[in-house]
C-alpha cells in the first residue's frame, strides 16, 4: 500500500515539476507527459481510465498540447474509438 502511494507522490511530483517548467501547461496536459515518459500510458484511453477522468477531457487536453508544440506527438488514431496513441518527443 505504501508502494502505492509512494508511486502516486511521485507522479504528482513530476507533474508539479514539468508545470513548473512550463507555466503553460494544464495539469491534466503535464500528467500526460509524464505519463507517456514514465511508459504509463501512451495512448488516451489508458490514460483516461487509469487518471480516472472521462476521455474525452484527455483527448482535448492531449490534442490543446500537440497544437501548442508540446513534447507529445500523435502517431496513431482508431477512428472507431477516438483512442489516440502518442510518443514523448523531446528536442
Amino acid at each position: 500500500m505504501n508502494e502505492d502511494r509512494d508511486q502516486s507522490e511521485r507522479f504528482l511530483a513530476l507533474v508539479a515539476e514539468h508545470q513548473a517548467k512550463d507555466l503553460r501547461l494544464t495539469s491534466l496536459q503535464a500528467a500526460l507527459i509524464v505519463a507517456a515518459e514514465q511508459g504509463i500510458a501512451v495512448d488516451s484511453r489508458s490514460f483516461a481510465r487509469l487518471l480516472g477522468v472521462a476521455h474525452a477531457l484527455a483527448l482535448r487536453e492531449l490534442n490543446a498540447l500537440v497544437e501548442m508544440g508540446g513534447p507529445l506527438r500523435i502517431v496513431k488514431r482508431e477512428a472507431r474509438t477516438l483512442r489516440s496513441f502518442y510518443v514523448v518527443e523531446h528536442p
